[in-house]
């Protein structure tokens, strides 16, 4: 069973409709038993990064999340905002991130000339095959919205990359720990595809 972590930020809906459409157990959850209890966790985001971590925080969930994702090793997936939180740090705030992967969070504004937010769908490249970026190649598009991008610090925590005017990292990992920028739940096959990965792992 895969808990998608409610705690007041995400589209939470339509992310578990994409799990049941491809016949995935999912639990839309901020009870922490039901978390102790699934195999795998889903973090979304969707808004503002200090306003997420607040959230977060108040729900007092990272403890168990914490446990689960590095005593327990279950797989846990960020999408979008909920990618972000996983880095050290954003500029969209003063709020320290969940800092499971050695990368931060910068603000497109400062080195692009094109239009923010960066919306609609892209393709990806794969920086590092494992498990999630089986079955893509560079004809897999994915629809993003953020006006923010993540930036890794080692090679190695690279997963799936994405041009907009700058190169930036559209998927991040590390062990058991994943997360993309763009939108599975609005990427339709491709988005599936991703979940059905996540599903197998």
């Amino acid at each position: 069973m895969i808990a998608i972590i409610d705690y007041g930020v995400g589209n939470l809906g339509s992310v578990f409709n994409m799990f049941k459409r491809i016949g995935a157990k999912a639990i839309i959850t901020s009870d922490v038993k039901e978390i102790q209890k699934a195999d795998k966790i889903l973090l979304p985001g969707v808004g503002a990064f200090d306003t997420a971590m607040a959230k977060l925080n108040e729900s007092n969930l990272i403890p168990v999340i914490k446990e689960a994702v590095f005593s327990n090793k279950k797989p846990i997936l960020g999408i979008c905002l909920g990618m972000q939180l996983l880095t050290q740090r954003s500029d969209e705030g003063a709020l320290a991130g969940l800092g499971w992967i050695e990368a931060e969070t910068l603000s497109f504004q400062k080195v692009i000339k094109e239009r923010i937010p960066h919306m609609g769908w892209n393709t990806i490249t794969i920086k590092n095959e494992n498990l999630m970026t089986k079955g893509f190649d560079e004809e897999s598009k994915f629809y993003f919205v953020h006006s923010y991008y993540v930036s890794t610090k080692n090679i190695e925590n690279k997963m799936f990359g994405a041009k907009y005017d700058i190169n930036f990292d559209a998927g991040i990992f590390q062990d058991n720990i994943f997360g993309v920028q763009f939108h599975p739940e609005k990427s339709h096959k491709f988005g599936m595809k991703l979940f059905d990965n996540f599903n197998k792992l």
